[in-house]
């Protein structure tokens, strides 16, 4: 495979057109007092948009995502954007982090120095890995995706690949949302290649029984449940219409804004307060990224894709050594002794804060849990690089 050095840069005619777009936006009206119980709250979305045409600055951004060594490459007819970097300490090992919707790689950035060179950040060097994390194929840089079947199996298949490319020949994974797919799937299918893998999310439906057995399981389905009927809207619509929503959100900024940033509300330990977790910079880039690379579409194509292979290849036990790291205000986790059916879970800890988008929520607090669950595994791996 042919790797070669990316760096990001917007043509300035596309920053033009978008704050043109975003100048000329038709909002709709709003019940009084709504707040947020129908959706992304209005006066919340007018206040971002106008930090965004007024303030925000794409080429900052640009800048600090460039720190980091990116690269682009062709695996299975698919294009890959990845970043790579080499980790500083007695013995790094390999670490392959996947992200989910709404998020990107621009998701794990303060995360991969503290795990890339520990000693930098107060940590010990002989917890260093080399970090590579791949844009999902139709995803931010990785580019739109023009074909049927690109589905979880197949992204993993992938990844195998672009490791195995980069020289390592067996490596640890990490992963929510999406992510906790691939690297399940990875474990699963690339059992002598996977060291262990690690995950800040649980799958639900794979681990459901036919009833509960304990309170906590009882808990979980009516947790689960509530969800399902609060908060799942927008996975049905991407498993069966995606491309019924592309057209408003791949023309518009501000619904594009209004759909990913309701999420970032929604699935983070924010109470009610986004801006309590994450800056404007932070969801702006984010969503710039989606909105830059034309990938909206193709990302939400990944849920029909998936949803639609109907197999049983994303339920079978992955037996390689798994941790497990539970923020607060995940979505809804299901109890370990679940959990347990589909995992050789090694490692279970209960987190005191954060929530879905554990990376840019509490970077330090799960820096820490993937050091302490890859420790013991460096003692016992013999790693052959």
């Amino acid at each position: 495979m042919v790797h070669t050095p990316f760096q990001i840069h917007v043509d300035e005619e596309v920053l033009i057109d978008l704050r043109q777009r975003l100048a000329r936006t038709r909002w709709p009206d709003e019940l009084p007092e709504a707040g947020w119980d129908y959706g992304t709250n209005l006066a919340y979305l007018q206040q971002l948009v106008r930090y965004w045409r007024e303030s925000y600055d794409w080429r900052a951004q640009e800048r600090l995502l460039n720190t980091f060594p990116q690269f682009t490459t062709e695996i299975d007819g698919i294009h890959l954007h990845y970043l790579h970097i080499k980790g500083k300490g007695t013995h790094p090992i390999p670490l392959l982090i996947s992200h989910g919707w709404p998020g990107s790689f621009f998701e794990m950035y303060k995360i991969i120095g503290p795990l890339a060179d520990p000693a930098s950040y107060g940590g010990d060097p002989v917890d260093a890995f080399d970090v590579v994390v791949p844009s999902l194929p139709g995803y931010g840089f990785s580019g739109p995706t023009n074909a049927r079947g690109i589905t979880v199996e197949r992204i993993a298949r992938v990844f195998a690949s672009l490791m195995q490319d980069l020289g390592y020949q067996r490596f640890a994974a990490q992963g929510g949302d999406w992510g906790i797919y691939i690297t399940g799937e990875l474990g699963r299918t690339f059992a002598d290649k996977i060291i262990g893998v690690h995950l800040n999310m649980q799958p639900s439906r794979a681990v459901l029984s036919p009833e509960a057995t304990d309170d906590a399981e009882r808990s979980w389905r009516e947790q689960r449940a509530q969800w399902l009927w609060e908060e799942s809207g927008y996975s049905h619509m991407q498993e069966t219409r995606p491309q019924t929503l592309a057209y408003g959100l791949h023309d518009s900024p501000v619904g594009l804004a209004g759909w990913m940033v309701e999420k970032f509300r929604a699935w983070s330990d924010c109470h009610g307060e986004v801006e309590s977790v994450f800056t404007k910079d932070e969801l702006l880039t984010n969503i710039m990224i989606y909105w830059i690379t034309q990938t909206i579409n193709s990302s939400t194509r990944l849920y029909y894709e998936t949803y639609h292979q109907r197999n049983k290849a994303l339920t079978g036990r992955v037996e390689v050594p798994t941790g497990v790291a539970v923020f607060r205000d995940e979505l809804p986790v299901p109890p370990r002794s679940l959990a347990q059916r589909l995992y050789n879970i090694q490692r279970w800890t209960e987190m005191n804060e954060g929530g879905h988008f554990a990376a840019l929520e509490q970077p330090q607090a799960l820096v820490e849990e993937i050091r302490a669950f890859y420790r013991p595994l460096r003692l016992r791996d013999v790693y052959r690089g």
